[in-house]
């Protein structure tokens, strides 16, 4: 496989990434940690009285969820951008296109990681000891990194083309945020909702990430066995897609 012999290229770009990342900011990695805890005290003062959370245990959801959602979003959206920037690079030496794609899903998980630090700390102080379902993390994380990989693969082949699609596709993460169970228990919405709501993939795989970080529990079978089957046929279908295309990229980035 090419992409595995451009490993340490794909590296490089993961490093550059977090680089250009930070490189002008004061916090500098910080802000991955900050990030996320400034949304979830946002969150949590607005809707913890609405769902009739305590306010802690509130804090701990949202966050659990962001935490999921934020990679998500983040690698989906980086991995088109990344493969159109590069277009110059491209160009000139030969390289796995699908490189752009997978660096930005190793960047992702280096935020990731960065991330879970603040959320250990929060879930000891208010209480909620970090349980040996932990240790399961990676099962979760890999569900949404191949998830996010296949999405990006697709997204990026399509941006190649249209150039709208990166614009409209930020605009749709806002709506399927809300679409997601991330900031309320899908069991609050009334039962013709959550129909709708389980046919969103990322219900499940954001379900999967929550249940060990914030349950604190081995996923149910099902559950894992539907986030699985989500991940991998979307992976094998985003590759598919790229695939076909990537010789063309050079002549249209």
């Amino acid at each position: 496989m090419a992409l595995l012999r451009y490993r340490d290229l794909v590296a490089q770009l993961i490093l550059r990434n977090v680089k250009a990342r930070y490189k002008r900011s004061i916090l500098g990695v910080a802000w991955t940690m900050i990030n996320p805890l400034l949304t979830m005290l946002v969150l949590t003062l607005v809707f913890s009285a609405v769902f009739r959370f305590p306010t802690r245990q509130y804090a701990l959801y949202v966050l659990s969820g962001l935490l999921a959602w934020n990679f998500f979003a983040q690698t989906t959206v980086a991995a088109m951008g990344d493969l159109i920037w590069s277009g110059g690079l491209i160009g000139r030496i030969y390289l796995p296109k699908s490189a752009f794609a997978v660096s930005a899903i190793g960047t992702g998980l280096v935020n990731l990681l960065l991330a879970l630090v603040p959320f250990a700390i929060i879930a000891v102080a208010v209480g909620g000891p970090i349980r040996p379902a932990f240790l399961l993390l990676p099962i979760p994380i890999l569900c949404l990194a191949g998830f996010a990989l296949g999405i990006g693969l697709a997204l990026s082949t399509a941006a190649v083309y249209f150039q709208d699609v990166m614009p409209m596709y930020e605009i749709l993460l806002t709506a399927w945020l809300y679409l997601t169970p991330v900031i309320y228990p899908i069991d609050l919405v009334p039962p013709a909702v959550q129909a709708v709501l389980r046919w969103n993939p990322m219900t499940y795989l954001v379900g999967l990430f929550r249940s060990v970080v914030y349950d604190g529990q081995a996923p149910r079978p099902d559950a894992l066995l539907a986030a699985v089957g989500i991940s991998l046929v979307t992976l094998l279908a985003g590759w598919w897609v790229f695939s076909r295309r990537a010789r063309e990229f050079a002549y249209h980035v």
